[in-house]
């Protein structure tokens, strides 16, 4: 099917000392059937030869955008969205391979509904080749989010396009004007929950997500950051408790606390039993290592209240949803304590 309004698009991908995954990743974006668009690698101050490695093999192909230090996920893509020349802006992990056509369905999905802002590829596991790492991505009442999909056996139970409530960073694609609107990327998150803070942000805004099935990548999951690692424990749970700050509405920011200790005692269990995130982390660190993380979490939170509060006032020129449209969403796009802690 010939794609009728070619749009430029502009392929973001932020890396920090990713260089044994970008041969891979480069080369599947040069076999892509889809032929308008540039590819931009943001180095986020790689010690590892990935610049020397992209410039000496790929050539004009990869645009390469260097960053002094590491300025995670968050300030790598901003620095990319500023750098890129597409109407579409394509964020992609470096730790992926993309299916030929994936570029390509991309485009097509954009001649929807003008209200799209948001499009979420389907994610697989690179190493599970038949269970969906991401479809979209679900939230609970406190603010953590959790892929759509995970660890299911693909039975095309998400073949169709859908909408959903924001697209996983690993492979999304937003409109620019999306960007033009809004802002950019929180850089005070760095990483993780950095796609939720903007997919959250943008459907304040008014803009929807759509999921498009036939636009697929391959994801080896936290291939950088590590799945269950402490560094990312660390960022998923302050992150997310700077969401609601910034973002929730009074009477939920009053229960998300509550709703926090009841995901708390599921995750405690899970721990004990070596169930969900909590016992895979247990698996490899002390359940007192994992405490120890979360009261980090916690201090760092709290010390960015402040800034996070200032920044929740500033939403307001831009904020169309009423307080029952927010509230449907954890109906809609909901994920109970129990699946969100204990779910393989």
């Amino acid at each position: 099917m010939k794609v009728r309004m070619n749009p430029e698009l502009s392929v973001i991908i932020p890396n920090w000392n990713g260089k044994h995954f970008l041969q891979e990743c480069l080369d599947s974006l040069k076999e892509q059937t889809y032929p308008h668009f540039e590819t931009l690698l943001v180095d986020n101050g790689s010690t590892d030869g990935s610049v020397a490695y992209v410039r000496q093999r790929y050539g004009e192909f990869v645009r390469i955008i260097q960053n002094e230090i590491n300025l995670g996920f968050a300030g790598g893509t901003n620095a990319g969205i500023r750098n890129a020349k597409g109407t579409y802006i394509v964020l992609l992990n470096n730790d992926t391979w993309a299916d030929p056509f994936w570029l390509e369905e991309l485009a097509k999905a954009t001649e929807g509904p003008p209200s799209v802002g948001m499009w979420g590829s389907k994610i697989y596991s690179y190493y599970h080749r038949d269970r969906i790492e991401a479809v979209g991505e679900l939230i609970y009442w406190d603010g953590l989010c959790r892929a759509k999909g995970q660890f299911e056996f693909d039975r095309g139970q998400y073949n169709q396009i859908e909408e959903i409530f924001f697209p996983p960073g690993c492979g999304a694609m937003f409109r620019r004007e999306v960007f033009d609107q809004i802002g950019l990327f929180d850089e005070d998150f760095f990483a993780y929950a950095d796609d939720a803070e903007i997919g959250i942000r943008a459907r304040l805004a008014g803009w929807k997500a759509l999921l498009v099935p036939k636009a697929i990548l391959y994801h080896k999951n936290s291939g950088t950051g590590g799945q269950h690692s402490p560094f990312k424990a660390f960022y998923v749970e302050r992150n997310r408790f700077w969401i609601t700050v910034k973002y929730f509405p009074l009477p939920l920011l009053l229960l998300a606390p509550f709703f926090t200790l009841w995901r708390f005692l599921f995750q405690a269990y899970g721990a004990l039993t070596h169930q969900g995130a909590a016992g895979k982390f247990t698996q490899t660190y002390s359940s007192w290592h994992l405490i120890g993380v979360l009261f980090r979490a916690y201090g760092s939170g709290l010390w960015g209240f402040p800034n996070m509060w200032k920044k929740r006032r500033e939403l307001k020129k831009f904020r169309k949803v009423s307080f029952e449209e927010i509230v449907g969403w954890f109906y809609r796009f909901g994920i109970s304590a129990k699946e969100i802690s204990l779910r393989e």
